[in-house]
C-alpha cells in the first residue's frame, strides 16, 4: 500500500508511504520515499545555456548551474557542497551537464 504523505507544488518535492505486509508482524515493512520531478528545471537550464553569449568571459558571480533541491541535499549529505574542489570537480562533471546553465571549465 502506497500513500501520499505531502508534495510541495513549488519544489515538486513529493514524500510518500509504502507499506508491505509480511506473513508475519515481524516480517512487515515500510519505506518513506522523497522524489522530485526536475524536468521544468532542466528545461531552464537548457534555454539559460543556449541564451549565453559566449564571447563575454564570465566572472566570479555569474550563474553556472541550477541544481534541484533533491539533488542539493544529496550532495550535502556527500559532502560536496561543502568542499569547493570537490563541487567543481561535480559540476565540470559531463553526467550533470544538464544541472549547468552555461558551458565552458569552472
Amino acid at each position: 500500500m502506497k500513500r501520499n504523505l505531502s508534495f510541495d507544488p513549488l519544489s515538486g518535492i513529493q514524500t510518500d508511504f509504502t507499506y508491505e505486509a509480511g506473513e508475519t508482524l515481524a516480517d512487515d515493512s515500510f519505506v518513506i520515499s522523497t522524489s522530485q520531478d526536475v524536468s521544468k528545471i532542466i528545461e531552464a537550464n537548457k534555454r539559460s545555456a543556449n541564451a549565453v553569449d559566449r564571447r563575454y568571459k564570465w566572472g566570479e558571480f555569474s550563474k553556472v548551474a541550477s541544481i534541484p533541491l533533491s539533488v542539493y541535499y544529496d550532495l550535502k549529505k556527500q559532502g560536496i557542497i561543502d568542499d569547493e574542489q570537490r563541487f567543481k570537480r561535480w559540476l565540470n562533471d559531463g553526467d550533470n551537464k544538464l544541472f549547468r546553465t552555461r558551458g565552458g571549465t569552472i
